[in-house]
């Protein structure tokens, strides 16, 4: 029972077959997405977390007026 429920019937559909691996090539390609995401967040993570420090080395008590 639990072979026709899973459409076998005399083989393997090839268009069953073609979904899936197309479906798993869709979820290696968006695990490679995520991979990149996170390592470019990370990135900008750092970056931000760098401008930061370097805003708080400066020293607001002596700053001077803009000039106009």
């Amino acid at each position: 029972m639990a072979k026709a429920l899973l459409g076998y019937v005399g083989g393997s559909d090839p268009r069953l077959i073609a979904e899936m691996r197309r479906l798993q090539q869709r979820v290696q390609d968006l695990e490679s997405e995520i991979v990149r995401m996170q390592a470019e967040n990370d990135a900008l993570s750092a970056a931000a977390h760098h401008g930061e420090s370097l805003l708080e080395s400066f020293d607001v008590s002596k700053a001077e007026p803009a000039l106009t």
